[in-house]
């Protein structure tokens, strides 16, 4: 049994069509046919039934999925612990909300650094959704994230909460706020439901975007109102360009930290945690 095996069946349990799993894994349809026939025969059970109605995993590919999950998992783990042999005892792989690094990537790596001195850190930015897959599929080994998925093999903790604020380069009330001159922001899904309450009315505003600092940038340079973080909100009301508007109200973000299961009681993982923990609570 190969890896490519598990991995395409793992795909075709979500898409449930050997078409689609294809167009997913950049394969042929046969290649995808012949990896899932290959991955039956090595177990001796068919894994999927196939008719003018769809792809439909049988009872032994239900059987299997837990178990090709933590396959997958062991095997990016096992390949990356080999791959890193060298000076260092661990090697870590996070991943961090866009929003988080934004202004502080120093301060949170030098946390890590201090609790963990002899591990080797690599650090990506990405969005919810896309860290919750990797951590499943073991491309990284903890997350911080805004939005927890509630997915298989996951464990996810609160461990703080960040604000936005709004504020404004030409008016000082949401009423007096153009369309035109706010940019519509969507941070999160939870963001998202309490800014579409609050500016109801510009929800078709032209120009929206999803990062803390492509909003700073596109607010400096063209001017406007928008939310942003609570720490650049401060920066730039001192530079006596913008404003906060003073009837919108603060916009709470949660935040948390996301694992795959086995590891909520390692050590490794518990003191980044307590790095994170202290890192948030300290801004």
């Amino acid at each position: 049994m190969q890896i490519e095996h598990l991995e395409t069946f793992l795909d075709l349990m979500e898409t449930k069509s050997f078409n689609r799993t294809a167009e997913r894994l950049n394969l042929t349809q046969s290649t995808v046919s012949g990896r899932i026939s290959a991955l039956e025969a090595s177990l001796g059970r068919k894994l999927f039934t196939r008719s003018r109605a769809g792809t439909e995993p049988t009872h032994a590919g239900y059987r299997l999925l837990d178990h090709a999950r933590t396959l997958r998992h062991q095997w990016a783990q096992a390949r990356r612990s080999v791959q890193n042999t060298g000076n260092f005892s661990e090697s870590m792989r996070i991943g961090m909300q866009h929003d988080l690094a934004s202004s502080h990537i120093a301060d949170w790596v030098a946390g890590f650094r201090k609790v963990l001195p002899d591990a080797s850190f690599y650090i990506e930015l990405d969005f919810s959704t896309q860290m919750s897959i990797d951590l499943l599929a073991g491309e990284i080994d903890l997350s911080i994230m805004f939005t927890p998925k509630n997915l298989p093999d996951l464990h996810h903790e609160l461990i703080g909460e960040l604000a936005y604020r709004m504020i404004s380069s030409k008016v000082q009330r949401i009423a007096d706020i153009e369309p035109q001159s706010y940019i519509f922001t969507h941070y999160s899904p939870a963001f998202d439901k309490v800014h579409r309450q609050v500016v109801a009315k510009l929800a078709e505003a032209p120009l929206s975007s999803g990062q803390n600092i492509t909003v700073c940038g596109l607010l400096s340079e063209l001017g406007g109102t928008a939310y942003v973080l609570e720490d650049s909100a401060a920066e730039m009301v001192g530079t006596g360009r913008f404003r906060y508007v003073g009837d919108a109200p603060a916009i709470p973000q949660s935040v948390y930290v996301a694992m795959h299961l086995r590891n909520r009681h390692s050590h490794v993982h518990r003191r980044l945690l307590d790095s994170v923990r202290k890192q948030l609570s300290g801004r």
